[in-house]
């Protein structure tokens, strides 16, 4: 078990980590060291369990974030992002995007769901059992229809960059205030996990291939597109995000990104 993190004492028992259940975590618990335990779940459930305290710290949907950042902090160094095409976030449809009036959302992710209304703001968002002109499918719902799906697919982190020149942000790492104890050296592992994935892209595809069953090529270029550190770009692409959901009714204001620090106090 890890010595130190926030307040420099040692661990009195393994942190509760979130784990979104798609593929796009391959990289960030590839070579994972330090001691959790692991919860999986997709992003609207990890959200309701941090909110809960029924986990410690969990990459959670940026707007949830936003929706609840008076009670949490965040992990400066990490979230879940694209510049660009993310292959995983995709609009489905037989219409041309200017046409589509209505959209069928998943109940997995609550930033694409804002993502759609953020980039088709005239559609009407129903539930993904009704009939609508469009489907939003995410994570690895997303990526197997790429395979088995000829309708057209029109990729959100793609129009986002065309939208705005940045990249999208859609998950960051979130934790319940006060913060525990231990979460800078998770950080530290969590970080040099995604280094080593990245220094060794063959055998991560190759062992995610195992893990998802995707084939390995495909998972090659998946991850590569993926981003993971949270630099200004990001950070700026995230508060972009957030004031345009706040021009469509979907945050009432821009909350201060608020970090986890070596100051901050342990519970």
């Amino acid at each position: 078990m890890s010595d130190g993190g926030v307040g420099g004492a040692a661990e009195a028992t393994p942190l509760r980590l979130g784990r979104i259940s798609y593929v796009n975590m391959a990289p960030v618990f590839h070579r994972l060291t330090h001691e959790v335990d692991e919860v999986s779940g997709v992003p609207t459930e990890l959200n309701r369990m941090l909110l809960a305290g029924e986990i410690d710290v969990a990459p959670i949907s940026s707007i949830e974030y936003a929706r609840n950042a008076h009670r949490l902090r965040l992990l400066p160094r990490l979230c879940v992002s694209s510049e660009g095409a993310v292959d995983s976030i995709q609009l489905v449809t037989r219409l041309p995007l200017g046409q589509v009036s209505s959209v069928a959302v998943t109940s997995e992710s609550a930033t694409s769901v804002v993502l759609t209304k953020v980039l088709l703001p005239r559609a009407e968002i129903r539930p993904q059992d009704a009939e609508a002109d469009a489907r939003l499918l995410i994570g690895d719902a997303a990526l197997r229809s790429a395979f088995e799906d000829p309708t057209p697919h029109h990729d959100l982190g793609r129009l986002w960059l065309e939208r705005t020149g940045l990249p999208m942000v859609f998950a960051v790492w979130a934790t319940n205030e006060p913060a525990v104890e231990g979460l800078t050296d998770l950080q530290d592992s969590l970080v040099a996990s995604v280094r080593l994935a990245r220094s060794e892209p063959e055998r991560l595809a190759h062992e995610a291939s195992a893990r998802y069953g995707y084939p390995p090529g495909f998972l090659a270029r998946y991850f590569e597109k993926l981003r993971y550190s949270f630099g200004p770009r990001e950070r700026a692409g995230l508060y972009t995000f957030l004031e345009m959901a706040r021009d469509v009714g979907e945050l009432e204001h821009i909350p201060e990104l608020r970090f986890v620090t070596a100051e901050t106090k342990p519970v």
